[in-house]
């Protein structure tokens, strides 16, 4: 499946396909910590960072 296939899917509550192609963020808390996490690994840009009370997450790592 295609990375913005994959947020769309994964997430369609906190992540939106703009005009221009680029992923928009909806409301960050509307998809579980999980399901952010796989899609942030599965970005084939790698455009999607997560953090959590200001510090990053590793992606590798659990979110809770």
């Amino acid at each position: 499946m295609h990375g913005l296939g994959q947020l769309h899917v994964l997430a369609p509550d906190t992540f939106e396909l703009g005009d221009d192609g680029h992923a928009v963020i909806l409301d960050p808390t509307a998809t579980d910590d999980e399901r952010l996490k796989v899609a942030a690994e599965g970005c084939p840009v790698g455009a999607i960072a997560l953090s959590r009370n200001g510090v990053a997450v590793a992606l590798g790592e659990g979110t809770s």
